[in-house]
């Protein structure tokens, strides 16, 4: 197949830049019930009729619970450094709590062990979305118990794993679980409306922290982080009400899991509706256990939002519209591609004085791709690719601590929602056969990767 030669060179990145690629639990690895593993709210959501777009399951998935060798080699193969890959809570604790199920606990210890013996390093997120579903039926995120019980689940963890891995993400895009899942219902549980999604948005906060310190506690020379899913807001026109319009969503899309960390408290002066928060779901000792000094800070940003003021939203009053007076790429989603987008975020995350440094830990894009006499040609992503590290290498070039950059995903996997009809990843999975054939996008990260790694051992 003809390769693509990025505008850029692994080296122009650094020397310590981490070259990463990303899988999650419950989209990769089926097995759903296999060897103790319990019940999540994926897979009772994902059992309701209507739920998901395509109408599937992640009851296999793409295997990774038996095929994980297979993909970590993969993994090697095209070059990354890191795998970022999570442990599914209820595989660990099928109950939530109390009785550790060990067959959980030895599968996460050969995924680790196969990452080292590849050289590659482990980024482990501790929750990435399948709360077990035990915990939901007592109320889930908008329970206060469910940050003791988190707490007691990253104990198990560190206890097992903490001497193999030192990097650790606590929590991946927890505006996205709570949003979607507290507060619109499309994602699991499929809860709507603000007074689930303010104590979510809370308990989560809590529950971060908590974890968070554990790690530190039990796991020496750990690298802590949690992950922000983020979008540069545009505001529609000049006009003051749209430009407040785009503050309130700054303030509701990249401000509200990001401020409470540092100390800054939530930005109810651009968005009044958490004052809620205070006056309804915060106990007076909880303002000092939201923050924690994370390592690193994760940035997954796939879009940026242009919003404009629309008095009849309900709650929010505010719009996503599309850009005014311009024609902008979308990928198969609809999601305006823009590396510009990536840069403008990372520059606004960069001036917070308390955020040690920055690793886009997710950045991907579903096109259609087509497989034609056994290869897929998707010349569409490898653009991506392009536009986003230029974003990246501009901020890194500016003196903005952007450390990292992991591509989403490893596999075409079960896409929440959406099923498997919104392909992102960088290997073609072939659903009845579970036989992976790389796309023309992960030879081209091969050929970046390798190249330069190649050319450095001169």
């Amino acid at each position: 197949m003809e390769q693509f030669t990025a505008p850029f060179s692994r080296q122009d990145f650094g020397e310590h830049f981490l070259w990463g690629v990303v899988i999650s639990a419950f989209q990769n690895e089926g097995a759903c019930d296999a060897d103790g593993k319990g019940r999540s709210i994926w897979d009772e959501f994902t059992s309701r009729k209507g739920k998901i777009k395509d109408g599937t399951n992640a009851l296999i998935a793409n295997d990774f619970y038996n095929r994980y060798r297979e993909d970590i080699r993969l993994v090697k193969q095209l070059g990354f450094d890191v795998f970022r890959f999570s442990i599914s809570w209820p595989r660990i604790l099928p109950q939530g709590t109390g009785a550790v199920n060990p067959e959980g606990i030895a599968f996460y210890h050969r995924v680790i062990d196969a990452c080292l013996e590849e050289g590659l390093t482990p980024y482990i997120t501790l929750y990435h979305w399948d709360l077990p579903h035990v915990l939901e039926l007592k109320g889930g995120w908008c329970h206060r118990g469910v940050i003791f019980a988190f707490e007691e689940y990253v104990r198990i963890c560190m206890k097992e794993y903490g001497d193999k891995v030192k990097n650790w993400v606590v929590m991946n895009e927890p505006f996205g679980f709570t949003s979607l899942g507290y507060m619109l219902g499309v994602h699991a549980p499929g809860k709507f409306g603000v007074s689930y999604f303010l104590p979510a948005v809370h308990h989560v906060l809590l529950a971060q922290a908590a974890g968070a310190k554990v790690i530190r506690e039990m796991v020496k020379g750990a690298n802590i982080g949690t992950t922000l899913s983020c979008s540069y807001i545009y505001p529609y026109s000049q006009q003051e009400a749209d430009i407040q319009a785009a503050k309130k969503a700054d303030a509701l899309f990249n401000r509200l899991f990001l401020e409470p960390v540092l100390g800054m408290g939530y930005p109810v002066d651009d968005f009044p509706l958490l004052r809620r928060i205070e006056r309804r779901y915060a106990l007076w000792r909880d303002w000092d256990q939201l923050s924690f000094d994370f390592d690193f800070i994760g940035v997954q940003n796939y879009f940026p939002l242009v919003v404009r003021r629309n008095a009849f939203m309900p709650v929010v009053g505010i719009s996503e519209v599309k850009p005014k007076a311009r024609r902008v790429p979308t990928t198969a989603l609809g999601w305006e591609i823009s590396g510009e987008g990536l840069y403008a975020i990372l520059k606004q995350y960069a001036a917070y004085k308390g955020i040690k440094k920055l690793i886009v830990t997710e950045s991907g894009a579903a096109f259609a791709d087509i497989m034609s006499e056994g290869k897929v040609d998707d010349r569409d992503r490898v653009s991506y690719f392009e536009e986003y590290l230029s974003g990246v290498l501009k901020a890194k070039r500016e003196g903005i601590p952007v450390e990292g950059y992991f591509a989403w995903t490893l596999t075409d996997n079960f896409e929440w929602a959406e099923g498997y009809r919104a392909r992102f990843g960088l290997v073609h999975v072939d659903l009845e056969t579970q036989r992976r054939t790389i796309k023309r996008s992960g030879y081209w990260f091969r050929e970046l990767l390798h190249k330069e790694m190649v050319s450095g051992r001169k």
